[in-house]
C-alpha cells in the first residue's frame, strides 16, 4: 500500500474542503472532463466504513484539487479539528483497479503544543470514554 499524501488539517480543511497536493492527482481515478473536472472514489477508514468522496479541480486561481463531496460528513463523523492529520493510501489490487484507504490521527497536545499524533478513537463504538484523547 502506497501513501498518496499526508496532511495536517487547516481551518479551511475542517470547515469547507480538503485541499490536496497536485501530485496526488496521478494516484486518483481518471478525471472526467466536462464543465468541471471531477472524479468520485471511495476510501475505507480504519473501522471498515466506506466513504464516498468527490474530488474537483478548482478553475479559479491556482488549479488545485480539492475534496468537497463527502468530506465535511467525514470530518463531522471523526470529530476532526485543526491540527489533526489525515493520510490517504492507494493499493493497486488488479491492473487498472485501485482501492483507497483513509487514516485519521488525532493531535495529542501537551500544554497547548502538539507532541504527537494518536489513533482516532472518537468513531469507535464501545470504546472506554476514559481512553479518549480529546
Amino acid at each position: 500500500m502506497a501513501i498518496i499524501f499526508s496532511k495536517i488539517l487547516t481551518k479551511t480543511d475542517v470547515e469547507k474542503r480538503l485541499s490536496l497536493p497536485t501530485k496526488s492527482l496521478k494516484s486518483l481515478p481518471s478525471f472526467e472532463v466536462g464543465r468541471r473536472c471531477n472524479v468520485e472514489f471511495q476510501a475505507m477508514d480504519g473501522n471498515g466504513r466506506l466513504w464516498r468522496f468527490g474530488c474537483i479541480i478548482r478553475k479559479k486561481g491556482h488549479p488545485k484539487p480539492v475534496l468537497s463531496k463527502g468530506w465535511i460528513a467525514f470530518v463531522a463523523h471523526n470529530k476532526l479539528q485543526i491540527g489533526d492529520q489525515v493520510k490517504f493510501y492507494q493499493e493497486i489490487a488488479n491492473p487498472g483497479a485501485s482501492q483507497y484507504k483513509v487514516e485519521v490521527k488525532k493531535a495529542v497536545k501537551l500544554f497547548g503544543v502538539v507532541v504527537c499524533y494518536g489513533p482516532n478513537v472518537s468513531g469507535l463504538k464501545g470504546f472506554p470514554k476514559f481512553y479518549k484523547f480529546m
